[in-house]
C-alpha cells in the first residue's frame, strides 16, 4: 500500500458538488449544480482537472451561461470526455428507486458541463449502473439491463460489446478491447469500467485492483467503478487501512 495520504481528484470533488446539489434540491437543478461546480472549483482548482474542464467551469463561476459555456466546446460539439460519467454515481444511488426519473435526472447533470450526446449517455449508463447495483441485480445481468435502457449510441454499443466479454477474461484483455480511457471520452471509458464493476459487484477492493490492472485513465476509471459498486457494499466494502490512508474529506 503507497504510504502517506491518498489525494482525491477532480471526480470525487465533482461527485460531491453533485450530491451536495441533490441534498439541497431534492433533484438536478442545473443553474445550482454549475454554480456549485464552479465555486468547487475556484476555491480548489488542483484537484487534476482536464485542460478543458479548467476553462469549462472557469468560465462558468466568472459568469458566463453553463449552456453557452458548454455547447461551444469541440467547436460547438460539446465535449464527449467522461467527466460526467466519472461523478454520477451518487445520482444513481439518489435515484434508484426510480428509473424514469434517474434518466430524466442525470441526463441533466451531464448537460451542464457536458452537451454530447455520447456523454450525457455514458453519465445515463452509470447512474443506471448504480441504481441497479443499489437494487441488487445479478452481476450477470447488469451491463445488459443498462444496455437496454440507452438510447442507440456508442456507448450503448460499447455496453453491449462488454456483455459478449466473459468475466473469467483477464481485465487488461477487456480493456484493450472496450478501452480504458485513454481516449479520454465516454466512449472509451464507461463500457470498460461498467464490466470491471458488473464483474466483482460485491467485491469492491477486487473490483478496484482489476480496473486498476488494465491501466489507461486509472483514476477515472476506477471512480466509476468504486461509485457502482460501493452503492452496493457500502463502507464495509472498504478496507480499514485504506480509510485511513484517504485524505480527509469535510
Amino acid at each position: 500500500m503507497a504510504p502517506g495520504h491518498w489525494r482525491w481528484t477532480d471526480d470525487t470533488a465533482m461527485a460531491l458538488a453533485l450530491f451536495r446539489v441533490l441534498s439541497a434540491h431534492g433533484k438536478v437543478d442545473q443553474d445550482a449544480l454549475a454554480a456549485e461546480f464552479g465555486a468547487t472549483y475556484t476555491a480548489d482548482p488542483y484537484r487534476d482537472y482536464g485542460a478543458t474542464m479548467h476553462e469549462v467551469l472557469a468560465a462558468i463561476h466568472s459568469g458566463q451561461s453553463w449552456r453557452d459555456v458548454a455547447r461551444r466546446q469541440f467547436d460547438g460539439q460539446g465535449s464527449w470526455g467522461n467527466g460526467a460519467a466519472m461523478r454520477v454515481a451518487p445520482l444513481g444511488a439518489w435515484f434508484a428507486d426510480d428509473l424514469d426519473e434517474l434518466l430524466v435526472q442525470a441526463g441533466k447533470s451531464a448537460g451542464v458541463t457536458h452537451a454530447h450526446p455520447e456523454a450525457i449517455t455514458g453519465a445515463v449508463a452509470v447512474a443506471l449502473a448504480t441504481a441497479l447495483s443499489v437494487r441488487g441485480v445479478d452481476n450477470a445481468d447488469l451491463l445488459g439491463e443498462v444496455a437496454q435502457r440507452l438510447p442507440e449510441s456508442e456507448v450503448r454499443t460499447g455496453v453491449l460489446r462488454a456483455t459478449k466479454i466473459a468475466f473469467g477474461t483477464d481485465s487488461r484483455n477487456a480493456g484493450a478491447t472496450l478501452g480504458t480511457g485513454r481516449r479520454i471520452s465516454a466512449v472509451d471509458t464507461v463500457p470498460f469500467a461498467l464490466w470491471c464493476a458488473a464483474r466483482h459487484l460485491d467485491d469492491l477492493v477486487e473490483a478496484l485492483w482489476a480496473t486498476a490492472a488494465a491501466g489507461g485513465d486509472v483514476d477515472t476509471t476506477c471512480a466509476i467503478v468504486g461509485g457502482v459498486v460501493a452503492a452496493r457494499t457500502g463502507l464495509d466494502g472498504v478496507p480499514p487501512e485504506w480509510l485511513a490512508a484517504c485524505e480527509p474529506i469535510d
